[in-house]
């Protein structure tokens, strides 16, 4: 039996299991693998989880660890290595290997959004700085997007969400909420930016996928823009990882 499963904080609903196990069903794979989720408080309590399930051969990450696992891993593939975040983990003879399977399941995602509203970005606002921000971020330059970081904290490379004005807002057209905000339980909560001086040249994405409308989203739609989630991104890096397990 091989295992697999998740790695985070808290893990009170996980996309990944439910879609792994319904995947093993759907393909025959129910007596050859597992999914497990092992919420993990303090990133410190990676090395023990390995020691403890010693069949584990694939690890997804989500908040708050994608950064955090870096410095507990073997090795990291080139390109989880210039992101600087892991989403995704292979186990081979005891070794793991960091990988980033969030920048696949987004760019394809994101640029399917753009061509069905509008067309291509000419600026985004990323909100957030974790590690799926980073992701975002990569994709972004990939795709020769500009964009800035909003953060809650003061940084020098960020900034602050009172900052956000309608003539930064008019001088974007893309916004990504890469925050926990708005995700069950907590779905009254929601990024503060001034929804009011939106467009319908705006396209609002969000990373949160559960639920499927999110107060970011739907306050951008009450503007008239568009909005989607990352219930598409989510499908994209499940498989992708799937890939990387089983090549």
């Amino acid at each position: 039996m091989q295992r697999f499963g998740l790695i985070g904080y808290p893990l009170t609903h996980s996309f990944s299991q439910r879609y792994f196990t319904d995947k093993f069903v759907r393909e025959g794979l129910s007596d050859q693998c597992r999914y497990d989720v092992f919420p993990l408080e303090h990133i410190a309590e990676f090395p023990r989880l390995l020691a403890d399930y010693p069949d584990l051969v694939g690890l997804n990450v989500t908040i708050p660890h994608k950064t955090a696992v870096i410095p507990y891993l073997d090795a990291l593939s080139p390109s989880a290595a210039e992101i600087g975040a892991v989403n995704t983990i292979r186990i081979t003879n005891g070794k793991t290997t960091g990988h980033n399977t969030d920048v696949i399941g987004f760019q394809n995602s994101l640029l399917r959004f753009l061509a069905a509203n509008g067309g291509p970005s000419q600026g985004a606002l990323v909100l957030g700085t974790g590690g799926a921000a980073k992701a975002v971020a990569w994709v972004l330059e990939n795709q020769k997007i500009p964009y800035t970081f909003i953060s809650t904290k003061p940084n020098a490379a960020a900034l602050r969400y009172e900052d956000v004005t309608p003539a930064i807002l008019a001088e974007t057209d893309l916004i990504i909420n890469t925050t926990p905000l708005g995700m069950l339980p907590n779905a009254d909560t929601f990024p503060h930016i001034p929804y009011l001086h939106l467009a319908p040249k705006h396209r609002l994405y969000d990373l949160v996928y559960n639920p499927t409308q999110t107060l970011f989203m739907s306050q951008g739609i009450a503007q008239g823009a568009a909005a989607t989630n990352g219930y598409e991104m989510l499908i994209g890096q499940a498989e992708a990882a799937w890939g990387i397990w089983n090549v």
